[in-house]
């Protein structure tokens, strides 16, 4: 093991939080953040209907977009809603019955380590979001 390797070893402490200035790439967040203006709504449009954890993902859109939410809990929303609208992941989203799996699993994890910010008012605008999107159908 070299010098700098060893040095690496032993500044790393697991239970030490991560530094969010460190762990989000202000480029990579734009990229994100373009991503997911331009692909959520025609996304949740086409699939709200066939994915039972629409509510949730919506949820997680408007807390990204709220100025009260923390800078680093937006930076993983928005990765995980990259992830969402993205054609290409880990299981296409076209295979029927386990297309979306892989987007729940990431939106489930979401919520499990951000949950605490995603407030009554995100989840409400996402009710509503959804059932004007059901009466566009």
């Amino acid at each position: 093991m070299t010098g700098k390797s060893k040095q690496a070893d032993q500044d790393f402490d697991a239970a030490r939080p991560l530094d969010a200035s460190r762990a989000l790439v202000p480029s990579v967040v734009r990229v994100n953040e373009v991503r997911v203006r331009r692909g959520f709504w025609p996304k949740i449009r086409k699939v709200a209907a066939k994915i039972p954890f629409a509510p949730e993902v919506v949820s997680v859109w408007f807390c990204a977009r709220d100025p009260q939410t923390p800078t680093a809990a937006k930076g993983m929303m928005l990765a995980a809603l990259a992830y969402f609208v993205l054609p290409t992941d880990a299981i296409p989203d076209v295979l029927a019955g386990v297309g979306f799996t892989d987007d729940a699993a990431v939106i489930a994890a979401l919520i499990s380590l951000l949950g605490a910010n995603l407030k009554p008012r995100h989840r409400e605008a996402a009710g509503e979001a959804l059932k004007r999107i059901a009466g566009e159908d």
